[in-house]
């Protein structure tokens, strides 16, 4: 039996299938809003292509169709940026009276558009402890809880989350699950194969690997959510416009190959910094002995580059000191792209119900495409230059 071919592969094979004649590899680059019909018969006939630019061209129709297969999914819908790809969802599914339960460790932009937006709507939600395991998640189910909002590894703490149990688990009770999947990026873990009703993810971050992309997508399996997902779109009027997929789609070509290069470098530079007397814990699930390890070993088939990194009682005047002493870590707020990233916790854990007692500042690092060596010594001269701060 011939073994099916890898996502490597699989990324790329759609890009030189044969049977489409002469044609560049990648998709062209159309830009349009007006499309024209020879005949009037035609001008609403579906199957003849998108009858308007809204719907999307040639680019957004390709880079769609080669993340359902990263996915493993039917349908893939893209969004205009990560954060709508997590609003378009509670848009589609949720009514008033509706309750959705996510983690407290939720990313801060999720979380506020949940209590305000959706709050201001009729929707509420509550949000968990994030060590919770799966079971205990499920146990707080209530009459009117319609989503369950999973991050794994959760945002800043890194918690993980038993996405297969806590599927298995909501879809017996009637809920939807639905799980922001960038750190993974669909490549490193599929949650719809492990039972997850929804897939999202940022495509920002490593799908488009470049720093100069603001995207979302949002995938599913069950064909009655793809076409709620579908509506949903149609009816809010969004759009990703054809040089931004084009751009997706060309960094969505490599990313099994800059994706281990960011876990391999990353790894290294969490166990150098896990023996550094300035700090308390790394939080990186591939990390032996942090937090969740055991699940991303069972779950996952690889990792991304980015990581929670507790200090040693440091102030936040000591954090300040630090990172701008760095030279080859950017001082910004994405990650997923080549370049090393690093951020000092900014507030976000103040929206916490129960926030994680630290005995230092968190920083949260993304390893990028550099030589991890070259990282290493310049965070090392960092913690010289600030041991007296």
């Amino acid at each position: 039996m011939t073994r099916p071919p890898g996502s490597r592969t699989r990324l790329i094979a759609s890009a030189t299938a044969r049977g489409r004649g002469r044609r560049t590899v990648n998709p062209p680059l159309e830009r349009g809003s007006t499309l024209l019909s020879d005949r009037a018969e035609d001008m609403r006939d579906d199957n003849l292509g998108p009858v308007y630019g809204l719907e999307g061209l040639a680019p957004q129709r390709a880079l769609a169709a080669a993340l359902a297969d990263l996915e493993g999914a039917h349908r893939t819908v893209l969004a205009p940026s990560g954060l709508a790809a997590v609003a378009l969802p509670l848009l589609a599914l949720l009514r008033p009276g509706d309750e959705v339960l996510a983690t407290d460790a939720l990313y801060g932009p999720s979380r506020r558009f949940l209590t305000r937006f959706m709050a201001a709507r009729g929707v509420t939600s509550r949000f968990h402890d994030p060590g919770l395991k799966a079971a205990a998640i499920a146990g707080l189910f209530g009459p009117e809880t319609r989503l369950v909002l999973v991050e794994s590894p959760a945002s800043l703490t890194f918690e993980m989350v038993d996405v297969p149990e806590l599927a298995a688990l909501a879809r017996a009770r009637g809920v939807l699950s639905a799980i922001d999947n960038t750190w993974a990026a669909g490549l490193a873990f599929r949650p719809l194969d492990h039972g997850a009703d929804v897939s999202v993810q940022a495509v920002t971050k490593y799908v488009a690997g470049h720093s100069d992309v603001l995207m979302g997508a949002v995938s599913v399996r069950d064909p009655a959510l793809a076409r709620t997902l579908d509506h949903a779109v149609e009816d809010l009027g969004w759009h990703v416009s054809p040089d931004d997929a084009w751009l997706a789609l060309r960094g969505l070509r490599t990313l099994p190959i800059r994706m281990a290069a960011h876990a391999a470098s990353a790894l290294v530079v969490a166990a150098w910094l896990a023996g550094r007397p300035e700090v308390s814990e790394v939080r990186y699930p591939p990390l032996p002995g942090s937090p969740g390890h055991a699940l991303w070993r069972r779950d996952y088939s690889g990792a991304a580059g980015l990581m929670g990194v507790v200090t040693q009682g440091w102030s936040e005047a000591r954090a300040h000191a630090f990172l701008n002493r760095l030279n080859l870590f950017g001082l910004g707020y994405s990650w997923g792209g080549f370049e090393s990233l690093i951020t000092h916790e900014t507030g976000q854990m103040a929206l916490r119900q129960s926030p994680p007692a630290l005995p230092g500042t968190l920083l949260r690092l993304h390893v990028g495409l550099e030589d991890p060596a070259d990282l290493i010594a310049d965070l090392d001269q960092a913690f010289s230059a600030t041991a007296d701060v």
